[in-house]
């Protein structure tokens, strides 16, 4: 006999990404030259999700909210990525103060067929404003009560969004066991997506002079869906008041982006030099 957790896993299992038509409104692209269209392990497409937005403002610093910090690293990212890598488009799963279904951020991915997908976010520590430092998860199980509680806190996100129960198959964002189920889903990109996270977490040590806090996986809803490479990475703590005075100066900006940059610059190497 099926208990309601086992139909929960099941579906969440036997679900494979549709890729509907139509574009949003927050895309930003750019033209990819003809001829690599038909070049494999080609990157492409990337897209950038700036998490939370609109009436979802993510956690809470002293000066600052999460929506508006991640949004401004969304964007300086991507310009940087057209500047130098004129032959990549770059999508934006949100260019404002918009609130974005955490399902629809996936699908923007899906539909354009991106090649990597980056959601960017900044962390929180309940207990301790002493807590810093980066981290990158990917779409995995958890392994510690830290990396339950962040997916737990990202996830609870849905419960703004109408029909929330329809659209993610009856999944508790409150419930430890539904992330569980949510996360031994074998997302089909798990090594690429390990493998770039890594990147970005060695070059915010090197090039950022941040403390990283390491490749971590766990039960993402906004990386559940998409058929992809995937990460989410967090920037750093709002809780504590330096990293905070550090994200919310342009230097420190720059300093978060040009890591991922540089990050992402090594990936796209790696894997165009396959061909």
């Amino acid at each position: 006999m099926l208990t309601s957790g086992s139909v929960l896993a099941l579906t969440l299992l036997s679900f494979r990404p549709v890729l509907p038509v139509g574009l949003p409104q927050d895309i930003v692209q750019q033209t990819t030259p003809a001829d690599t269209e038909s070049v494999p392990n080609k990157l492409r497409t990337v897209v950038l999700d700036a998490g939370h937005g609109g009436k979802d403002p993510g956690t809470h610093g002293r000066k600052v909210t999460e929506k508006r910090i991640v949004l401004e690293l969304v964007l300086a990212l991507g310009r940087r990525i057209r500047e130098e890598m004129p032959g990549v488009r770059v999508i934006y799963t949100r260019s404002g103060d918009r609130f974005i279904e955490l399902a629809e951020r996936s699908a923007i991915a899906n539909r354009n067929r991106a090649d990597l997908f980056i959601s960017i976010h900044c962390n929180a520590s309940p207990t301790s404003h002493k807590v810093y430092g980066t981290e990158t998860y990917t779409m995995g199980l958890h392994k510690t009560e830290g990396n339950l509680d962040v997916a737990k806190r990202e996830n609870a996100v849905i419960l703004k969004e109408a029909n929330y129960q329809q659209t993610y198959k009856g999944f508790n964002p409150n419930s430890p066991l539904a992330h569980i189920m949510l996360a031994n889903y074998q997302h089909a990109f798990m090594g690429s997506s390990i493998n770039f996270a890594e990147k970005v977490e060695r070059s915010f040590r090197r090039n950022a002079d941040r403390k990283s806090n390491g490749v971590k996986q766990a039960g993402f809803l906004v990386l559940w869906r998409t058929a992809m490479p995937s990460v989410l990475i967090e920037t750093g703590y709002l809780t504590n008041p330096t990293e905070e005075d550090f994200l919310i100066t342009e230097e420190g900006q720059a300093e978060i982006t040009g890591a991922i940059y540089r990050a992402l610059a090594q990936y796209k190497e790696e894997v165009e030099s396959a061909n």
